[in-house]
């Protein structure tokens, strides 16, 4: 299952890690050369908590942990 916040709807995104090497032309250097770009994956921060629906059921969901820090969901 994937990680997805069910309030937020926070998901995975794609990104990379740049690796630069080289002292900066500001710092003296002739300028820095791109060694390295590998792709990565930006996960949030979700948790699987239970929540307390409005129509007063309890149930367990992946929920962002900034979505709980706002109080946007009421634990059980």
């Amino acid at each position: 299952m994937a990680r997805i916040c069910a309030i937020t709807g926070k998901r995975p995104v794609k990104g990379g890690r740049i690796i630069r090497k080289g002292l900066t032309k500001k710092s003296g250097g002739i300028g820095t050369s791109l060694v390295k770009n590998s792709k990565r994956r930006f996960r949030p921060n979700v948790q699987r908590i239970r929540v307390k629906l409005p129509s007063g059921e309890v149930k367990r969901m992946w929920v962002s942990a900034k979505a709980i820090k706002a109080g946007k969901v009421t634990k059980a």
